[in-house]
């Protein structure tokens, strides 16, 4: 099958041609079609699986045939996680729609950069807003933005929105929306609450999952590598530089972290930097545009990058520090494997993660054969988590530090 297959407007399959899209992927494939149709969508997407796309197009298409005059009018809003994530969605609007007479105005509302810019954007007339919740209901809250015209709303990474506190986020954003519109709902996991989410928001969804599709988690080879914590420091230098690695993601547990632990490798003159949400939006876009063009060789980050990453032929995601749930894993690893591309994974494995990772495996339904490399092997014995004991208040983020943490970005 091709693009040419759903009958686009011929503009649009201009962009595409000039793009290099060909061939749909399976998700495209399936959703596209239903969209054009003006059906509410459930999709369960798989990252890297080209999702981002099967909204972008139809509601492309959409705005193609039908063109209003005046001032621009929001018709769509894009909810999304991360910065990252809400920036490039507003870039494969832009890049799509390029060829569209209809110069389409695309503001993208996120933490990080000028309210005032984002509100002057808006008010001056626009068809697209891609936004994180925190910050949209920032300029909810200051009645600087008219959602009554809006004819999609899509939310994307849906199952990284149940982190604590959206659902209530999600709640005052619906109430500004008009009750008529098109709903796209996509997710790479599909847990119980995820209907609670999509009940607040269709309950007329067509469901959509690719079943006949090789999962993105099975084109990646995955590696556990067993090594005492104090070792996985000169572990990882050795095997960036034995396997000669150009580009590598290295997952850390907190921004501290990342931020020390790069600051040792430029010593060792590798190219390292961190990427964390403590940092200036400015810094975060040139940080990753270094990373992008190989000038960064190493990138120690915390789990923000875990969603909306699009980055091409990363040699290796490494788990320094193991992710907190089994859904985190599959969207780090995610970076790697892109677009039906193979990647690898590795994770360290400690005496004192070495229990969690099991759980992982468990939820995750995968099995890895434990490794280890010459001259770093695991000393000591697994420790076992102790059970029955109460947990101590104050260790474990309050509900309203995650919800700070989230309305951050």
């Amino acid at each position: 099958m091709t693009f040419k297959e759903f009958n686009l407007n011929k503009i649009i399959e201009k962009s595409l041609e000039e793009n290099l899209y060909i061939t749909p992927t399976a998700i495209q494939e399936k959703v596209i079609p239903l969209v054009l149709e003006s059906n509410d969508i459930i999709a369960k997407a798989q990252t890297g699986s080209g999702k981002t796309a099967a909204f972008v197009l139809p509601i492309l298409n959409h705005y193609s045939l039908n063109i209003k005059e005046g001032k621009a009018k929001i018709r769509t809003l894009v909810l999304a996680p991360t910065r990252e994530l809400t920036l490039q969605i507003a870039d494969i609007f832009k890049t799509l729609g390029s060829n569209l007479i209809l110069n389409l105005k695309i503001v993208s509302v996120i933490g990080g950069k000028s309210i005032g810019d984002q509100l002057l954007d808006i008010q001056k007339g626009c068809d697209i807003v891609v936004a994180t919740a925190g910050r949209l209901l920032d300029i909810i809250d200051k009645k600087q933005i008219n959602l009554d015209n809006l004819e999609f709303f899509v939310l994307d990474e849906a199952d990284k929105m149940l982190d604590l506190g959206f659902a209530e986020e999600l709640e005052l954003i619906l109430k500004q929306l008009p009750q008529k519109r098109q709903n796209l709902l996509f997710s790479a996991t599909y847990p119980p609450k995820m209907k609670q989410i999509a009940s607040m928001i269709t309950t007329n969804a067509i469901e959509v999952s690719i079943q006949d599709e090789q999962p993105t988690v099975e084109l990646i080879k995955q590696r556990a590598i067993e090594v005492n914590m104090e070792n996985r420091n000169p572990l990882l230098r050795e095997l960036i530089s034995s396997n000669s690695w150009e580009r590598v993601l290295v997952f850390m547990a907190n921004n501290r972290a990342a931020n020390n632990i790069a600051a040792k490798f430029r010593k060792y003159n590798i190219n390292a930097q961190s990427f964390h949400g403590d940092l200036t939006q400015e810094d975060r876009e040139y940080t990753l545009k270094e990373f992008k063009d190989k000038k960064i060789k190493v990138l120690f980050s915390s789990d923000i990058a875990a969603r909306g990453l699009d980055i091409d032929d990363i040699s290796c995601i490494i788990n320094f520090d193991l992710p907190r749930s089994p859904a985190d894993y599959i969207h780090r690893i995610g970076r790697s494997g892109r677009a039906g591309r193979e990647g690898l994974a590795i994770s360290f494995i400690t005496l004192e993660n070495s229990e969690h990772f099991k759980l992982i495996e468990k939820r995750a339904n995968i099995k890895l054969e434990r490794e280890q490399i010459k001259g770093f092997e695991l000393i000591g014995t697994p420790i076992e988590k102790e059970k029955g004991k109460e947990p101590v208040k104050g260790k474990r983020r309050s509900k309203k530090d995650k919800l700070r943490e989230q309305k951050k970005d």
